[in-house]
């Protein structure tokens, strides 16, 4: 049987992305391999340098940097204070702050 385990997201710095997710969003982690870690929702970072190896060497895929082709959901009632704690510590949004209504025409 095939189990969907959820989304891994290369980083280029590990313990930089650890906080971000565990200090500023307050994820909890789940499972910490050093270059790999695991949140509590079950959504995954992993070091570039170590997920390049994973590929091989010359693979005709390699990883790039922001590209804005995935996105994690996160929900609060508390937009605008963690909007303004995030812009405090320097993160650049890719849009403002807007109303989701799901799927649209």
């Amino acid at each position: 049987m095939l189990r969907y385990m959820g989304p891994l997201i290369i980083v280029e710095d590990i313990a930089s992305s650890r906080r971000f997710y565990e200090h500023l969003l307050g994820q909890k982690v789940k499972y910490d391999f050093g270059v790999n870690v695991t949140f509590a929702g079950d959504f995954s970072i992993h070091l570039q340098a170590h997920f390049q190896t994973l590929l091989g060497e010359g693979t005709p895929h390699p990883v790039t940097r922001k590209t804005h082709n995935a996105e994690l959901t996160f929900e609060t009632d508390e937009i605008e204070a963690l909007c303004q704690r995030l812009e405090q510590a320097g993160v650049a949004f890719a849009h403002p702050i807007q109303e989701s209504r799901g799927g649209s025409a």
